[in-house]
This record gives C-alpha cells, structure tokens and sequence, in this order.
C-alpha cells in the first residue's frame, strides 16, 4: 500500500484533518505512526461509536500502532458512574469488548489514565501544560467533557480535565489525535501547546458524530449527538433486533435530508461497511430497490421516491447485520456486559 492509498484509508469519512500535509509527511518519513483515540468509560457504548471503531481499523490497515486510551480517572472528575472508580475501570472492559467485537485488532493496546498517574513524569507534563495554557482558554475546551465554563465553580476538579487530556497526549507519545469533532478543542489546546513548549506537535484527526434520534437540524451538531443518557434516542450495541427496529421506527425522519438521523445513520455507519443497500419495498410502492451510494440514497429521497418509513425499516435492518457480530461476541463473552448493565448510569 504506497503512500496515497494509505491515506485515502486514514483519512476517508472523516471531517477534518490538521493537517492533511502534516499527515502525508507522517507518511513519508516514519514506518510505524502511532495514535490515540480516548474514551471515557461511562455506560453503554451506542452505534455513534461504531464510527471511531470504524476508523481505528482503517488506521490500522495502513499501519498505523493505535492505542486506546480508557480514561478512568477523566471519567471520575466528571462524576460519571457516581465518580465510582471501580464501576468506571469495570465499563473500561466492556469497552474493549466492544471494540474487539467491531473488528479492532486483538494485538490492540487499551491504557487506562490509572497506567499513567502514578509516573512523575505524567505530572510534570500536565503543570507544564498549565503553565502555557491560559485559566480562559482551559474553561473554553470544557466543552469537550459536555460542561460549560460554570461548572468548575462548583468543583474545581473539571478544570484539571482538559490539561489532563492533552497530558496524555504527550506522555503516550503519539503522533495522531484521533476522536469524533466533540474533543477538537483538546486536540487544538495540544497543539498550541506543543508549538510554545517545542514539543512534538500532534496531528488532529475528526470524524462526525452521529446525530440523537430524536434530530438536531437547528441545533450543534455536538449538542445534537447521540447519547447514552437518553436510551430512546440511541441504538446501543447490545440492543436485540426488535429494539432497533423499534428505535428506528420511532426516530425523527423529516422530508428533508439536513437534520435526519436516520439518513445520517445509513451515511456513517451502514455504507462504509456496505456495497450495496437494498431497501425492501411492497410491490404496491416499487417493489425492492438497490443504492450503490449514499448520494443515490439521499437524491431517492429528496426526490420522495423513497418513503421515510421504507427507509427506516432498511436502515435498521442493516444496523442490525452490523451489529451481529456484537451480538454474538457478547453472547460468547457475558461478563462485562451483564456488569456495566447492573451499574447506575448517572451521566
């Protein structure tokens, strides 16, 4: 695979790169790049998440070392799982689970912050990003643990988060920041910070977040993901068959393409996996009809030749086909699912 193909893989179906020439020279120079991609263990795992497992693996087929991060201790200071550390670390595992199951490499690396916390170093690291780093512009990146500027007058803990994740960063000494666009503002914080302290700088890789079911067509698009705290709004990879078509049924499906969850999820998360979509019709409505593209989809239906209800129930059965191999993982490999299910998801 030269160099061109590579990236096309690394970088296809995402939303931005910074930068693009950064990542090529990356290519060019050094025979093994390394990434991260962070994650704080805090519930069910949803198929916006697919995405990141998605992109791992394309990472990985261009020869790129990825490590997942599991941030225990980041998911404690923000009061996931009742800031229980124990109940986080056992989530950390489903985690993992999940990401196998997905088809992430086996030989993958998974870290957890409580690997890291005990090194001096890792300390020395976080102060000196302090040092470079503005009390304003820490409390502007607060975003990426979904709070806002106000919160750290109720415990000041949250402002220690985002220098924590750029800490991280260096300390695993990665060349590629990989996350959905919600943690863009750490990744941004990083490289200035790199830039001032002459530290390797990291390139920035964002893929789009999945959209709650429930839509978002006036609302940002970080705002509008798809999350574990409302199960309705979600699909989560353990749900059954029946609960996806469920969901689905149930979703926001309006007659126009900006602000569909449903036709974002047949863009994110079923055709990069699939050839060719096959949408089921009755005979009375055109009988069965195939889209070898996202862009033939969406103009079928923009053009309502495509009914919202026919395309609802071919999105959630290829979810469904998606998701098999979860199922059966999990099926094979209870244990840290049936944990995190007996856990209070607080947050």
């Amino acid at each position: 695979m030269d160099v061109d193909e590579r990236l096309e893989l690394i970088t296809r179906n995402s939303l931005e790169v910074v930068t693009v020439e950064e990542l090529r020279s990356l290519l060019e120079t050094k025979t093994k790049p390394s990434a991260y991609i962070g994650f704080e263990p805090s519930g069910f795992i949803h198929i916006g998440q697919m995405t990141n497992a998605f992109k791992v693996v394309d990472m990985q087929r261009a020869g790129i070392d990825v490590t997942v991060f599991l941030a225990d201790w980041h998911a404690m200071i923000n009061d996931k799982l009742g800031g229980d550390i124990e109940s986080i670390r056992a989530c950390g595992k489903y985690i993992r689970d999940c990401f196998l199951a997905l088809g992430v490499d086996k030989s993958t690396e998974f870290v957890y912050a409580s690997d890291l916390i005990n090194e001096a170093e890792y300390w020395e690291r976080f102060i000196r990003i302090c040092k470079a780093s503005s009390l304003m512009r820490v409390k502007r990146a607060m975003t990426i643990m979904g709070r806002s500027e106000e919160d750290v007058d109720l415990d000041a803990s949250k402002v220690m988060y985002p220098p924590m994740q750029v800490a991280d960063i260096f300390h695993l000494d990665v060349d590629i920041a990989y996350s959905g666009m919600d943690q863009r503002r750490a990744h941004m914080l990083a490289r200035d910070t790199a830039e001032k302290l002459g530290w390797k700088k990291p390139i920035a890789l964002h893929t789009p977040l999945l959209m709650s079911l429930q839509g978002g067509v006036r609302m940002d698009p970080v705002d509008a993901k798809m999350s574990k705290s409302s199960p309705d709004t979600a699909v989560f990879m353990h749900d059954s068959p029946d609960e996806v078509r469920r969901k689905l049924k149930n979703a926001f499906c309006p007659p126009e393409v900006d602000g569909n969850p449903v036709l974002e999820t047949m863009r994110l998360i079923v055709f990069p996996k699939t050839d060719v979509i096959r949408i089921d019709r009755s005979a009375k409505h055109g009988g069965p009809v195939d889209y070898t593209s996202f862009s033939e989809l969406k103009e079928a239906y923009e053009s309502r030749s495509l009914h919202p209800m026919d395309l609802k129930n071919g999105t959630a059965e290829y979810v469904n086909r998606l998701l098999e191999p979860v199922r059966e993982y999990f099926s094979a490999n209870p244990d840290n699912l049936e944990k995190v299910k007996a856990l209070s998801i607080t947050r």
